[in-house]
């Protein structure tokens, strides 16, 4: 018997109980349901559904996935002050074999973190589906491959597991489910970690792998080489210089959430979500835009001398505009999570305007908030919750423009 039989039969066999919305789930997951529109007046199809338009997400995170497991072993024997060899680059690690080296690291860490997210959060939407007697939805596909790319590699998988089962039932469950929640569940759960672990989502030592692990055992006595992991922003919003060149920012060489590292990869997950129209090319475009105008303003201020050298905000604020954008999360928020169709404004002004003061918003937390130099997910979350508003007076200011042609017309 076929899996698509064995489906169809646990479906009729349990439909009309609590788990029957479970086989349902699995069925429509792995194949097209097999029921169309009724034959009622005018009927539009589209080859497009919410399980394509997550898969499609899926799809462009992935080449972020797999870079960011590369990019955890090369960072670990990169900052590990015990590894006295050479580390070979991109090229050179599978010319010479080191590049499985780095690559079990990452799968090591970044593995579990993928399992942990997607099974408690499904396991919550399968509870809550049970519960109410409605449908397993599609929306947590995308949420459960988000979540470890924008964590600390070595978060604890009980903080994980905990932070996930908050976003998923506060931050959508309570709302009505997906479809229906006002803020990005994924920066929710985000969110959550930093205001509860906040030691563990900030600070030097949690963006390489095993850099919390020979922290501890320093300060235990351990007498052992350290081990340093702290990002670019953190460098800049201490005044210090940072040893990576443009193009390593740019390609992703350099220690940060697994997936936000490489500006390339998210670059070309744009210009697939733009091509697949599933992504907002007008809210990638004004996040962009709301950075860079944000960064030229600090910019000026700092060659106008405004801002003096011994300033605790001149290492952020006399940073290059375009450098920014290559920084932190910048890049992975402005194109996986302002382009979030539920939360994100819905009116084509709405999504410039939306997206212009999320980037604008983020550049101005990153550099007046040195204590967490990133401003990235507050901002977004921000705008999720001014989303609905925006859009609120866009379509009031259009119909007063109706109602004003309305009067011409009858006068």
């Amino acid at each position: 018997m076929s899996l698509k039989n064995s489906l169809h039969n646990l479906k009729e066999k349990y439909r009309g109980t609590k788990i029957s919305p479970v086989f349902n789930a699995f069925h429509t997951f792995l194949y097209t349901p097999n029921i169309v529109s009724a034959d009622r007046g005018s009927q539009i199809h589209d080859a497009s559904d919410l399980k394509r338009v997550m898969n499609t997400v899926i799809i462009a995170l992935i080449p972020c996935l797999l870079f960011g497991i590369w990019n955890a072993g090369y960072q670990h024997f990169l900052n590990d002050a015990a590894y006295n060899a050479p580390v070979p680059g991109f090229l050179d690690s599978f010319s010479t074999g080191m590049a499985w080296d780095y690559i079990w690291i990452g799968l090591k860490k970044i593995l579990p973190l993928l399992i942990v997210s997607y099974g408690v959060g499904l396991g919550v939407e399968f509870l809550f589906a049970a519960i109410k007697g409605h449908e397993v939805e599609e929306g947590y596909l995308v949420t459960g491959m988000l979540v470890p790319l924008i964590v600390p590699i070595d978060l604890p998988l009980w903080m994980l597991a905990v932070a996930v089962a908050f976003g998923v039932v506060i931050g959508k469950e309570v709302f009505g489910g997906t479809g229906m929640n006002i803020l990005n569940p994924a920066l929710t759960i985000r969110a959550f970690l930093f205001f509860a672990y906040p030691t563990w989502m900030s600070g030097d030592k949690v963006w390489v792998q095993g850099a919390v692990e020979r922290t501890n055992e320093i300060a235990a006595g351990a007498n052992i080489d350290a081990i340093s992991g702290e990002t670019i922003l953190g460098s800049l919003a201490q005044n210090h210089s940072i040893p990576y060149s443009v193009i390593d920012m740019f390609l992703g060489f350099i220690p940060g959430s697994v997936g936000e590292t490489s500006t390339l990869l998210i670059l070309l997950g744009a210009l697939y979500l733009i091509f697949t129209k599933v992504g907002s090319w007008r809210i990638i475009l004004s996040t962009f835009l709301g950075g860079i105008v944000m960064g030229l303003i600090f910019n000026f201020a700092v060659t106008s001398g405004w801002v003096d050298a011994g300033s605790k905000f001149y290492g952020l604020m006399s940073t290059p505009w375009w450098k920014h954008l290559l920084l932190g999360g910048f890049a992975f928020g402005a194109v996986y999570m302002t382009t979030d169709p539920v939360t994100a404004s819905q009116t084509n002004k709405g999504k410039w305007i939306y997206g212009f003061l999320a980037g604008f918003i983020a550049i101005m937390i990153r550099i007046f908030n040195p204590a967490y130099p990133e401003g990235v997910m507050l901002a977004i979350l921000l705008m999720n919750v001014f989303a609905p508003t925006i859009d609120y007076y866009i379509i009031q200011g259009n119909i007063k423009k109706r109602k004003k042609r309305i009067k011409v017309k009858t006068a």
